[in-house]
């Protein structure tokens, strides 16, 4: 008899990007949510002093690290726990507080993460509908809240959405939960609303049972470094810190990521860079007859059903998405979460911006 994974894992699902691909050329690559404008200069000349030394360990925890973050975001730095992109913190707070069939709550266009980890740890994922616009529904949330519910997964502003619900909206929804319940607020694509979202590290000072995870993968560009931290409640940054690897972090991400948090300048671009073009890409794709969804982060979904086309003779999205792809332009598929008739596209820079609206448009011109 052959090995088997526990019941759990074997009935898994498991959730894998796909990226896209092309042949023979430097694709234009907008299927990912990374930064359209690369890193910070402060990030290349630390990668030149290269002050790093590859045959010691490093540090659990870098404190430096936890002070450059806590100083930019007004935060304590003893609440922050740094990890392996935040996918690793969802993981973490699923094993530390999900028994057996424990259920964790995510809305119905939420991270695929979220359920993944949920069963993984052994846990049962609980669904919450959206409501109108794919945008989440506290009501919804609130209505599969169960004496079984350990966790609940807020994805804010959403991806693959990019829909957001507001601070009163975040707040009733905390109200709403008994006090045993971990309310995750996943701020991924916080920096790309203007004030930051700040009310989220607030909600975690003033309550037990509210956390906040964040990424260095998008506007601070450092995806390929695998770079997350989260905000938390001292006892949960405890649990979460004793069963997390004691060195999750290498010392190169954590050296980028104290040159990254501290440019303030460079992050002022990047979200200038990303209001141009939320407000510019869709208007532009509707003169060409496209629908496409506002956006609080940076990327869109692009509507590609008949009923946003008046002729409904528009292209449909798999055709987009090949017709991008042999002209080297990768956008991302919508499919594993159920949305066949959408594409999700990341902002880039100007030039691609362009590029990706000229393709557009001759694929407007080839239906």
């Amino acid at each position: 008899m052959k090995p088997f994974p526990k019941k759990a894992v074997a009935q898994l699902v498991s959730y894998r990007p796909a990226l896209g691909k092309v042949a023979d050329t430097k694709p234009i690559r907008l299927s990912a949510n990374e930064g359209a404008l690369g890193w910070s200069p402060l990030v290349e000349d630390a990668l030149r002093k290269g002050p790093v030394q590859l045959n010691h360990y490093n540090l659990p925890q870098s404190a430096d690290l936890h002070e450059a973050i806590a100083e930019r975001y007004d935060l304590d730095a003893k609440r922050i726990l740094t990890a392996n992109g935040s996918d690793e913190l969802i993981g973490l707070i699923c094993l530390a507080y999900l028994e057996d069939d424990d259920e964790a709550i995510h809305t119905q266009y939420g991270f695929l993460v979220f359920p993944q980890a949920t069963i993984i740890a052994g846990g049962k994922p609980v669904v919450a509908d959206d409501g109108a616009n794919l945008t989440v529904s506290v009501d919804n949330i609130l209505a599969a809240v169960s004496a079984r519910t350990k966790i609940v997964f807020l994805a804010n502003p959403n991806n693959p959405t990019g829909t957001l619900i507001d601070e009163a909206e975040v707040r009733r929804l905390h109200a709403g939960l008994p006090s045993s319940v971990i309310l995750v607020l996943d701020w991924a694509y916080a920096e790309y609303v203007r004030d930051g979202m700040s009310y989220g590290a607030r909600m975690v000072e003033a309550h037990d049972n509210v956390v906040m995870f964040r990424t260095f993968s998008k506007m601070h560009g450092l995806a390929a470094q695998r770079l997350g931290w989260g905000y938390f409640p001292d006892e949960i940054r405890d649990v979460l810190a004793s069963i997390r690897p004691p060195f999750s972090i290498n010392s190169i991400a954590s050296t980028l990521g104290i040159a990254a948090v501290q440019d303030v300048d460079f992050q002022e671009q990047s979200i200038s860079h990303n209001e141009k073009w939320q407000k510019a890409f869709p208007a532009r794709m509707a003169e060409l007859g496209y629908r496409v969804l506002p956006t609080w982060a940076n990327f869109f979904l692009i509507d590609f059903s008949a009923s946003s086309n008046a002729s409904h003779n528009g292209p449909d999205a798999k055709t987009a998405l090949q017709f991008m792809a042999e002209r080297h332009i990768l956008l991302r598929e919508m499919t594993p979460y159920r949305l066949d008739d959408y594409l999700r596209m990341s902002i880039g820079t100007d030039d691609e911006m362009e590029q990706v609206l000229a393709a557009f448009a001759a694929l407007k011109g080839a239906k």
